[in-house]
């Protein structure tokens, strides 16, 4: 099958958020805060934020409530895309 350019940019979007550090960083950017305004909404350090969008750690189990809360998505949504997610990312 030939290259379509015109999926391309779907592609890159669909996998750029197929891991829980990928929909945090969404969901984030959804709800309009900066990682320093949501890690101290969240009550955690700014490394620490910053090591779940970027997959170098997971938020622990019992905090994903209060990310979902305050993310304004589902907790299946955060842990494997299934479910409620960012307001913007219907279409």
């Amino acid at each position: 099958m030939p290259y379509d350019a015109t999926l391309a940019p779907h592609a890159a979007a669909d996998t750029a958020h197929d891991t829980i550090g990928g929909r945090i960083s969404l969901a984030r950017d959804a709800v309009g805060l900066t990682v320093e305004q949501i890690s101290a909404v969240a009550g955690v350090t700014v490394e620490t934020w910053t090591n779940w969008e970027n997959d170098r750690a997971e938020p622990r189990a019992n905090r994903l409530d209060m990310l979902a809360r305050i993310l304004q998505v589902s907790i299946g949504w955060l842990l494997d895309g299934q479910g409620t997610g960012p307001a913007d990312t219907a279409a």
